[in-house]
């Protein structure tokens, strides 16, 4: 795979997203690639959890590659759209715990894949988590709204998609956008710990408690309703 990663550590898959030279954003590459990596880890049996991270120390996710978007023709463009969200919406509903890594700076798509995880850690040293679409007239549709209202913090919501506001860790802990923050050098390794924690949680039952806290998104997802 040229975009993504893949291994396990004891009871946890680990996701890495390594294409560093154009800042891990999405293409429709990068979709598929995530959709072969979610068919192995759920078709595979027993309790685990997933973590997603990066190996760019500054840049997590900076969301779609628009340059790339933008030599498509207009109907190849709406299918990858649909497909985002798609994808994004199934990363929300995995039958697993899923934790996001944050080493970095988290940017519209880049930061609704880190909303479609259910918990999220950060780097306290570096990084933005922002979602800018109001600063370039684009709306997010009910399926990326979805996977943001799902945060916690009905506050956060409101200023994350009304003022396009760019929060760095300590914002993020504070208006609980994500669940810790530590020192890079900390991060994983206790990202990893989480994720461990979680992971001795059965798998069915977690599962299904985990469409009864996002029960919008499990009924969207039943329903196909991705707009």
């Amino acid at each position: 795979m040229k975009h993504l990663t893949v291994s396990k550590e004891g009871n946890v898959f680990v996701i890495t997203m390594i294409d560093e030279a154009h800042e891990n954003t999405l293409t429709a590459e990068t979709l598929a690639e995530f959709n072969m990596i979610f068919d192995e880890i759920e078709k595979e049996k027993g309790n685990m959890a997933l973590v997603l991270t990066s190996s760019h120390q500054k840049m997590w996710c900076n969301g779609i590659n628009l340059q790339w978007l933008s030599e498509q023709p207009k109907e190849d463009r709406d299918v990858f759209l649909h497909s985002m969200k798609k994808t994004l919406l199934r990363a929300s509903l995995l039958n697993l715990p899923t934790v996001g890594c944050l080493t970095g700076h988290c940017f519209a798509g880049g930061a609704i894949l880190a909303c479609a995880m259910d918990f999220r850690i950060m780097r306290s040293d570096r990084g933005k988590f922002c979602l800018p679409e109001v600063n370039y007239a684009m709306p997010l549709g009910d399926t990326l709204f979805g996977i943001i209202s799902s945060l916690p913090d009905r506050h956060a919501v409101n200023n994350l998609v009304l003022t396009g506001a760019a929060w760095k860790g300590e914002e993020c802990l504070a208006n609980r956008v994500v669940n810790a923050i530590h020192p890079g050098e900390e991060l994983f390794s206790r990202t990893m710990a989480f994720a461990s924690e979680l992971a001795s949680k059965t798998r069915d039952n977690y599962a299904g408690l985990k469409c009864d806290v996002k029960k919008h998104l499990a009924d969207m997802w039943k329903e196909q309703h991705i707009r």
